[in-house]
């Protein structure tokens, strides 16, 4: 009995994840992702859904990043009326984020149609609006870590750690055949070993197919070991020369683990005596939800905080700020500090006012903690394009740039391929790249490849598989 693959988001690029899978009749969607990317195409490919959502008949999501779960509230919308499996962690998370991009759709479209109403044109529906997201929330189902669960007659899902963000999962999904049991495991975004606060990815090592995301396919980080060093120098120098330090950071694992190695650097009196300000809401509320989930963090987490009754996420110099009142006073402040703020590509939320009011003084830095996808303000800044354009102005960048990909929660191109070095090769019979860019993708395609195995496919966009 044969099954089929499709690659619908994700396929050669970093955002939109969305796979079809097809067994026996059952359809399976694996993550239903917003496409991020220029506004307009963005807008048409996130709404115009590339099958009936009535037709599926359940979904499998990984982890809840919005380029994974963010556009759950439209094909909700559309008529999908079964079950989205998740963990526990992720279950909480998404229930937060989804509300939170249901609030950015409606302001967005405000903002539009207020822009619309001036020059005479039709007025935009938003995607998706706040009862959508809310609505959605009622179809999820938690499962535990290595807790298999049939899903169909043909089908069992389990979940095993990522190691990603909190909550994130390597879907495997075990398919009863006529001759057998065949394995097909999707990592999901892979994360990194020894990173704070979570717990390392699990290696599978029995499957026929493997679905690898590919973000960093073209490159190795930094050892995870140089984090505090290297925040604690741009701190250092930023400091000395009577500047801020601005990070646009992804609210959920980004900033918490960036809050934990301040935590034990100023436990450890290795930094100044400036203030730390989380400025998103967004980020507050998931920072609560990470405090649920104390079973998800990693030995050395409990040791040091937990066991010692520490709130790993929380210290003197720390304020978390949600009010937008609050947000606005830091724009007024001339000292020396910290904000660290949403989104982490820079394409929304009070992240831009802070970039819009700080970027033109060489004495501050924008300190890069993300992968920033193409098209986006983020990855402008990365580049160091001297004018970039913020709220419709063109500002001239003029703070000084420091990127840390060490603190990137996806593996490198080196724990990539570590990752697949142990899988069982004498079983694995073909290996699907997604979620990465095509020069990130080819790379480590190449390097498997290198490494012996040549049933290596790089799926196009909508392009079908039969296994």
């Amino acid at each position: 009995m044969p099954f089929d693959i499709q690659f619908l988001g994700a396929a050669r690029t970093v955002t939109g994840s969305m796979h079809l899978l097809t067994v026996n009749g059952t359809t399976i969607l694996l993550e239903c992702g917003l496409y991020q990317g220029r506004r307009k195409e963005a807008f048409e490919r996130n709404r115009t859904l590339p099958f009936d959502p009535a037709s599926i008949d359940m979904m499998v999501l990984s982890h809840a990043h919005i380029d994974h779960s963010g556009n759950i509230p439209q094909l909700v919308k559309q008529g999908f009326t079964g079950n989205i499996y998740c963990t526990h962690a992720t279950h909480d998370l998404v229930s937060i984020m989804l509300r939170d991009s249901a609030h950015i759709q409606e302001k967005d479209a405000e903002f539009v149609n207020k822009k619309h109403r001036e020059k005479g044109l039709p007025e935009i529906e938003p995607l998706y609006v706040m009862a959508d997201a809310e609505q959605c929330m009622g179809q999820f189902v938690g499962i535990g870590y290595d807790r298999p669960l049939p899903i169909s007659p043909e089908v069992t899902l389990r979940f095993l750690d990522a190691g990603h963000i909190l909550g994130s999962a390597i879907v495997v999904l075990e398919i009863r055949e006529d001759d057998g049991t065949k394995i097909l495991t999707f990592t999901g975004d892979l994360g990194r070993k020894h990173l704070p606060v979570i717990k390392d990815p699990v290696q599978v090592k029995e499957t026929d197919y493997f679905i690898t995301e590919s973000t960093y396919g073209d490159r190795t980080h930094k050892p995870v070991v140089d984090m505090k060093e290297d925040v604690r120098q741009v701190v250092d120098e930023t400091i000395a020369r009577g500047g801020k330090i601005i990070v646009p950071s992804f609210s959920v694992g980004r900033t918490q683990e960036l809050v934990y190695v301040l935590h034990e650097l100023f436990n450890e009196k290795a930094l100044p005596e400036i203030p730390i300000y989380v400025d998103s809401p967004l980020s507050v509320n998931i920072t609560e939800a990470f405090r649920l989930h104390p079973e998800c963090f990693d030995k050395e987490t409990r040791e040091k905080f937990l066991n010692n009754n520490q709130d790993p996420f929380g210290f003197y110099r720390l304020r978390y700020i949600r009010h937008v009142e609050d947000s606005r006073l830091l724009n007024d402040s001339t000292e020396p500090c910290m904000i660290i703020s949403a989104s982490g590509m820079c394409e929304a939320g009070r992240i831009l006012h802070h970039l819009r009011n700080n970027i033109q003084n060489s004495k501050n830095t924008v300190l890069i903690v993300g992968f920033m996808a193409e098209n986006t303000l983020g990855r402008r800044i990365a580049e160091r394009q001297p004018l970039v354009h913020i709220f419709g102005e063109e500002i001239p960048l003029k703070a000084q740039v420091t990127i840390l990909d060490g603190f990137s929660a996806h593996a490198g191109q080196d724990e990539l391929l570590t990752y697949f070095l142990g899988l069982n090769r004498n079983r694995l019979k073909k290996v699907f790249i997604v979620h990465g860019e095509p020069e990130s993708a080819e790379h480590l395609a190449g390097k498997i490849r290198e490494s012996g195995f040549a049933a290596v496919e790089i799926p196009q966009q909508g392009q079908k598989y039969t296994l």
